[in-house]
């Protein structure tokens, strides 16, 4: 934890995640290459019954989605997305410690596939049952935190229609949130060996006028073993808004601003980790890999920033004043994070 703007607390991840790998965990029977790393792009498997086998573990590396068109937004819809936004998404459901539903968070998932049920096993204890034996959609669904799923093979794309949500969960990082009509629509495609496609269409008449959506995109997590990510720590403590950081803000050079512009790559709780800073405006954002929102930054120092995700950017230079890396700050610790040539 860190006390920054005006003693403000501000926290980021409020899950403190036990999320370490078994890193020397090899897999067995996939194709390699000559140097005997994992084949990410070699033909896509099949199982018996000639359909592509979407089994094994996987990480979100990617995701796209500029939420729906402003235009489309009932008004209540907005005045939440705002609200939550100046609040650090202190409310989001994962930084609770409740289930995330359908909106999809940075993490590792294991996909289970038999003929008549997809199951997805998310390291944070929460699943999805994905019925594949010809069943419709409830009429009727109880409210749940995950929904109720049904699945059907569209050549070779998986197609997976999904309701009975509780309202009570988010359809983007961003804040968007939804009522318990929604229906969610996600066809998946696996590529290759190493990469899964997800096209996701979200439908909710109690939101949003018309539907929007975004693409997910998976990688196999090869050579390695999920556990458990717990979340400990709830954002119910956390105080102040992204408002009050912004009147407090430190007005730092535009040359300076300039030197933190790049991609940098590291590791977050034993995960992958790729954040990029970009410059626009007078202002940097921050944009993390499988997250489809951008966060400004708010300058606490020429070197010190705050997101409006809660999380705390420090640039580090070497004696050259060339920038290095960048740490970014975290409830469950601290991260450095390597500056990309």
């Amino acid at each position: 934890m860190r006390v920054v703007a005006a003693a403000v607390l501000i926290t980021s991840v409020v899950a403190t995640p036990v999320a370490a790998q078994w890193l020397n965990r090899r897999t067995p029977d996939i194709p390699r290459t000559v140097d005997g790393k994992p084949a990410l792009t070699a033909p896509t498997p099949r199982t018996q019954n000639g359909r592509p086998d979407l089994a094994g573990l996987w990480s979100i590396f990617d995701g796209r989605s500029d939420g729906p068109a402003a235009e489309t937004v009932l008004p209540w819809a907005g005045d939440a997305v705002r609200l939550r936004l100046d609040n650090f998404l202190k409310d989001r459901p994962s930084f609770r410690c409740r289930p995330s539903g359908p909106e999809p968070v940075p993490g590792w998932k294991r996909i289970v596939q038999t003929p008549t049920l997809i199951a997805i096993l998310n390291d944070d204890l929460t699943y999805r049952q994905i019925f594949m034996d010809g069943r419709e959609l409830e009429r009727d669904p109880s409210p749940t935190w995950m929904g109720y799923s049904v699945g059907r093979w569209d050549g070779d794309t998986l197609v997976v229609e999904s309701n009975g949500f509780n309202d009570q969960t988010w359809l983007h990082f961003a804040g968007w949130p939804h009522t318990e009509a929604l229906h969610m629509t996600e066809r998946f495609r696996r590529r290759d060996f190493g990469h899964i496609e997800i096209d996701v269409t979200f439908t909710d008449p109690g939101a949003y006028t018309k539907p929007w959506g975004g693409v997910l995109n998976l990688e196999l997590a090869a050579d390695t073993e999920m556990i458990e990510a717990l979340c400990e720590n709830s954002s119910e403590h956390w105080s102040g808004t992204f408002s009050d950081a912004q009147r407090s803000r430190v007005i730092v050079d535009q040359d300076v601003l300039a030197k933190y512009v790049g991609v940098y790559s590291g590791l977050w709780a034993g995960m992958p980790r790729t954040v990029r800073i970009v410059l626009t405006e007078r202002e940097l954002t921050v944009e993390i890999a499988g997250i489809p929102y951008s966060a400004p930054l708010v300058a606490q120092s020429d070197t010190s920033f705050l997101g409006a995700n809660g999380y705390v950017y420090d640039f580090v230079s070497d004696g050259a004043g060339v920038v290095t890396h960048v740490v970014e700050h975290h409830v469950s610790g601290s991260y450095p994070l390597q500056r990309r040539p």
